[in-house]
């Protein structure tokens, strides 16, 4: 059980502080041996150690409208926050209903790779509750401002986002439960925060914007897929169906290569119609990790977890995750390059 907080403000140097953050950022754990500040105590809650998908969402939606008429700085900052606060809203949401309806327990996956807020009693369903109340309040704060200067496009991207996010795990869809949580996480990770960012920062939509979006989305959801496949012999007995349960373990492995390799051929194909600039090309780079990745997925999962691996008993998860992290970096370093040198 994580240390309750004392109300007694810490000692420990600003920068073993920082470290700290870093630790929980790398591993989604709280820091070994040193006390829960409130910013570590937030990053475990709202499992930050995951909100680089959402950073690369945006960033591909940022390059992509930086140098488009109508390109407004500030909503695009606005449209920004949004995400991240969506993303955390959508975790600490996911954990609420997921406790709720009896699918976290203490011998679950969830529990087991990081403190599960409410069952390690790092705060009450209450508390948790109200968290994700308030966090759901500023994004519609941020909302009313982008709809108040774009319209009500902006209030159906949103709205969409939101929808899908509770469905995932609330009753009385529970998407993931009916093998429809990986296409969710395709649709909000890939069209919904891509166009939505784009939308919000200019006041358009062209079509290659939609059709851009479709390469981290498959990325994002090859982390599902690989998350959904370590959990599967936990899953199955309980009746979630995710699609790696509904597919089979084999067949799941290979679909998520399949997921990893289309980020690939929708990158070139997306640069060949010019939906992306050719700089985006970069993110061919990334190829050696997907050859690890398959390495992986191709092999019987280990026993037991190498020495020092924070996540376990997540195992293909991880791997996809280490490769979509290479990946998306690799895409948005040359979007970046594209925007500097204003090539479209």
């Amino acid at each position: 059980m994580l240390p309750q907080s004392t109300g007694v403000p810490t000692t420990q140097p600003t920068q073993g502080r920082f470290s700290a953050w870093v630790e929980v950022l790398r591993t989604t754990n709280p820091p070994t041996g040193r006390p829960l500040d409130v910013v570590s105590r937030w990053l475990v809650l709202t499992r930050a150690a995951v909100l680089p998908m959402t950073l690369v969402a945006g960033a591909v939606a940022t390059c992509l409208a930086v140098h488009r008429r109508g390109f407004n700085p500030g909503l695009l900052v606005l449209a920004f926050a949004g995400l991240i606060l969506a993303h955390c809203a959508n975790n600490l949401m996911n954990d609420l209903f997921d406790a709720e309806v009896g699918a976290d327990t203490a011998s679950y996956p969830r529990a087991l790779y990081a403190p599960h807020p409410v069952l390690s009693g790092m705060v009450s369903r209450g508390r948790l509750a109200r968290s994700a109340l308030v966090v759901n309040v500023l994004d519609l704060a941020i909302l009313v401002v982008l709809a108040a200067y774009r319209g009500w496009p902006v209030v159906g991207f949103a709205l969409a986002g939101f929808a899908l996010s509770v469905a995932y795990t609330a009753p009385p869809l529970r998407l993931k439960k009916r093998g429809l949580g990986e296409p969710d996480v395709f649709l909000v990770w890939g069209p919904l925060m891509v166009c939505g960012t784009y939308y919000a920062a200019v006041g358009h939509l062209p079509w290659e914007i939609v059709v851009a979006s479709v390469p981290y989305g498959l990325l994002c959801t090859a982390v599902l897929m690989g998350k959904h496949i370590d959990k599967a012999p936990f899953d199955e007995p309980l009746g979630i169906r995710t699609l790696p349960v509904v597919l089979g373990e084999r067949r799941a492995r290979a679909a998520t290569l399949g997921l990893m390799v289309a980020f690939y051929v929708t990158v070139v194909v997306c640069v060949a119609v010019r939906a992306l600039p050719w700089p985006a090309l970069l993110s061919l780079a990334a190829v050696p990790k997907l050859v690890q990745a398959w390495k992986a997925f191709s092999e019987p999962k280990p026993d037991a977890p190498p020495k020092g691996f924070p996540v376990w008993p997540l195992w293909f998860a991880a791997v996809a995750f280490v490769h979509t992290r290479r990946a998306g970096s690799l895409l948005v370093l040359g979007l970046v390059i594209a925007a500097a040198a204003d090539i479209r």
